[in-house]
């Protein structure tokens, strides 16, 4: 049976929140991009970690402190970052495609990566068509989440609903945290207990039975 409720409308995060940290996709990813940042950018082996971890906290995306202290070009980072294979890590999840397809809500991919990337993702898991679309780094720059700026363009993006008839499911903090500022509800994705100010579940197919409680 498909279920809805006061919630009209799902901005649902991709990354580390449609699939588990577990899986092993960020090492692939982050490797990726350290290889990027060495061989492209020519930044000291040594300190390549300390900047790109001082990048994604001050910029929201590595990719967008790159371009900004760096001047790289992002079409030219997307294409070299993105450009592999996740299927080692990324298997179709039936449970989730069941759970999301019960949902009557809109749904939509809102996330600080490409829309490439998303598509590989989503595609990989088997859920891609259940989503009327993706919102990603490209559309909000030149912010991204947590930037409240970025969460106002998603809005637009998904046809201006209600804040208070839209939930925001991400595995960050930070994020939920903008969000909840702007008057969209909010649930958070963690796999490991957690303290946090929002609503948590473990993982993404257990949506439909945090909707039922509401």
């Amino acid at each position: 049976m498909k279920t809805t409720n006061s919630i009209k409308t799902l901005l649902i995060d991709l990354d580390d929140t449609t699939y588990p940290p577990t899986d092993g996709v960020w090492p692939v990813l982050t490797e990726r991009i350290f290889q990027y940042m060495r061989e492209v950018v020519k930044i000291p082996e040594g300190e390549i970690p300390s900047t790109r971890d001082r990048l994604f906290v001050q910029y929201g995306t590595t990719m967008l402190g790159l371009r900004q202290e760096y001047g790289v070009e992002i079409d030219d980072y997307l294409e070299y970052v993105h450009t592999v294979d996740l299927s080692g890590q990324i298997k179709p999840n039936l449970e989730l495609r069941e759970a999301l397809s019960s949902l009557l809500q809109e749904k939509w991919i809102f996330t600080n990566a490409t829309r490439q990337h998303a598509s590989n993702v989503l595609g990989l898991l088997g859920i891609e068509d259940l989503f009327l679309g993706v919102i990603d780094v490209m559309d909000t720059e030149p912010w991204c989440k947590p930037h409240p700026e970025s969460f106002e363009i998603a809005l637009r993006m998904s046809g201006s609903p209600n804040p208070a008839e839209t939930l925001f499911v991400d595995d960050l903090e930070a994020n939920l945290n903008t969000a909840r500022e702007l008057g969209i509800r909010t649930l958070r994705v963690a796999s490991e207990p957690v303290h946090s100010n929002h609503p948590v579940i473990k993982r993404l197919a257990d949506l439909p039975v945090f909707l039922a409680g509401l």
